[in-house]
């Protein structure tokens, strides 16, 4: 196999098809405001986004990295009157020089109002 799946206890996991990270550079899979089991846990936006964010902090300190060591974000905001929050939430987790990101509103349906996935560069770690 040309990557290695990162689980282990404490992150969370999901029902869903999908690997939570894999160290071949970093990927990150989706995260959400979810809880270790992979329930849904609604919340304002910013409570989303903190979740999906330590979520996204816990799976990659598994795999040795860092938000130092992400070199793309995407992210997806459910309601574009939460974008200037998101901006704002942002620089809490991210510094200049900033990794690259896509932004996209309107797609979650509902359920969530913030996701994200990340691409770590894992270089010789």
């Amino acid at each position: 196999m040309p990557f290695e799946v990162i689980r282990g206890a404490g992150l969370p996991t999901s029902h869903l098809p999908f690997s939570p990270a894999v160290r071949a550079g970093g990927f990150v899979s989706g995260q959400a405001s979810v809880d270790d089991a992979g329930k849904i846990v609604p919340d304002t936006f910013q409570g989303e986004f903190r979740r999906s964010l330590e979520n996204a902090r816990r799976i990659l300190a598994a795999a040795g990295l860092t938000f130092a060591d992400v070199v793309q974000v995407r992210s997806y905001v459910d309601n574009p009157a939460d974008l200037p929050e998101y901006n704002h939430l942002y620089r809490e987790y991210f510094a200049d020089p900033f990794p690259a990101r896509t932004t996209t509103v309107n797609g979650l349906g509902g359920a969530l109002k913030y996701e994200i996935d990340l691409v770590a560069f894992a270089g010789d770690k």
